[in-house]
């Protein structure tokens, strides 16, 4: 093989795991561009933002039955690396990550259940004070026209309860609901909304929130595994403030 079959080649691999992402939030535009390149066992996922940061994930597959390896490092800070152990069964999966400073914080997640009902919590620790960072918990209910659940955040602060519930057969047309109580403040937040899928390839959201703000947004599949995502946000009680419009084309070969 010549030289130029040899790039010809390498960059084939590359373009067939790129991904662009363009948003625009207001005035304010963001470009990511990212590429993924999966050797046996072994994916590599690069991506480079406009603020000129670099994120490295290389996962290993299978390192031991059910388990796989990820390690992480967004440049140039370097501090940022994370080492994470990811384990999967049938009823059950639990993950441990670990910092790469000296004094790292490290992480566990676990889950547990079987026949729509499951178990989870996660706990953060720091190293270098002694304490945790966070912790939480929570219980969850899967049945075939409706999904409910219960979290326990924010150390024990914040109670959420959230329920789904598809309004036919389908499952093209669903209400959702969501209570947040903050126990150290007393204060509540409802959000409702609805999804409705249009055809395979769209689906329209929405959700308004006790505090007046409105948001909705139309996410359109261009080709498989592309997604165009056009959204918008505004504050019923204060209609005197310009809108917010969100536009995101994620393309992938």
């Amino acid at each position: 093989m010549n030289l130029h079959a040899m790039i010809s080649c390498i960059w084939f691999f590359i373009l067939q795991g790129l991904t662009s992402t363009a948003v625009k939030k207001g005035g304010l535009y963001s470009l990511d561009v990212s590429s993924v390149y999966k050797y046996k066992n072994t994916l590599v996922d690069i991506k480079v933002d406009t603020e000129s940061n670099i994120s490295t994930t290389f996962t290993v597959l299978d390192v031991l039955p059910s388990t796989k390896l990820v390690t992480s490092v967004k440049l140039p800070d370097y501090n940022s690396g994370k080492v994470e152990v990811q384990y999967f069964h049938d009823n059950a999966s639990f993950a441990s990550a670990v910092g790469t400073k000296p004094s790292p914080v490290v992480e566990f997640s676990g889950t547990a259940g079987a026949h729509g009902l499951a178990f989870g919590a996660e706990a953060g620790f720091d190293t270098a004070t002694g304490k945790f960072t966070k912790y939480s918990a929570g219980i969850g209910v899967t049945k075939p026209d409706y999904h409910a659940a219960i979290i326990l955040a924010d150390k024990g602060d914040t109670i959420k309860v959230s329920g789904v519930y598809h309004l036919d057969e389908k499952q093209k047309t669903s209400a959702v609901a969501e209570l947040t109580r903050k126990l150290s403040t007393n204060e509540n937040t409802l959000t409702v909304g609805g999804l409705y899928t249009v055809d395979p390839q769209t689906a329209i959201k929405a959700r308004l929130n006790n505090t007046g703000k409105l948001a909705a947004l139309l996410q359109h599949e261009v080709k498989p595994k592309s997604l165009l995502t056009i959204s918008g946000e505004f504050d019923t009680k204060a209609l005197d403030r310009p809108p917010k419009f969100g536009l995101a084309l994620a393309l992938k070969p």
